[in-house]
């Protein structure tokens, strides 16, 4: 009897922290599900950066943007946020379909693999036309 006691307690504390998980909205799958979402994102991330052009991955984990100046923005999910880095010189990018894979200038960022369907031919394209690092 002690260990059905035991185990209705414990499962009685599980569920009341996932309830208190959902209520702070801990966790969860987060995607940018429209412009207007990415915007936000990019203006979290950059002060003024006010995108003209977007593209969001079909999955919405990832995302890249251009504003009025040229400047391009590039987003991912972390976890249960998106981190961001601005693209200033050329990166290492492959294309392959629809499939834009960059590989930003900060390693620790890491590659990112965006689906961006039809519009991958044109970021790629445009990516190709920043100025090369020069070391």
């Amino acid at each position: 009897m002690p260990e059905l006691i035991q185990f209705g307690g414990s499962l009685l504390a599980i569920l009341a922290l996932a309830w208190l998980a959902g209520r702070m909205k801990l966790g969860g799958d987060r995607r940018i599900r429209s412009e207007e979402e990415a915007r936000e994102l990019a203006e979290e991330a950059v002060c003024g950066f006010d995108p003209v052009e977007i593209a969001i991955d079909r999955a919405g984990y990832s995302a890249l943007m251009r504003d009025a100046r040229g400047r391009i923005l590039l987003l991912r999910r972390h976890g249960t946020h998106f981190a961001s880095r601005l693209i200033e010189h050329r990166p290492e990018a492959r294309l392959d379909q629809g499939f834009l894979t960059i590989e930003a200038e900060d390693k620790p960022f890491g590659s990112v693999t965006l689906n961006l369907g039809a519009k991958a031919q044109e970021w790629a394209s445009s990516l190709r036309r920043l100025e090369k690092r020069h070391a």
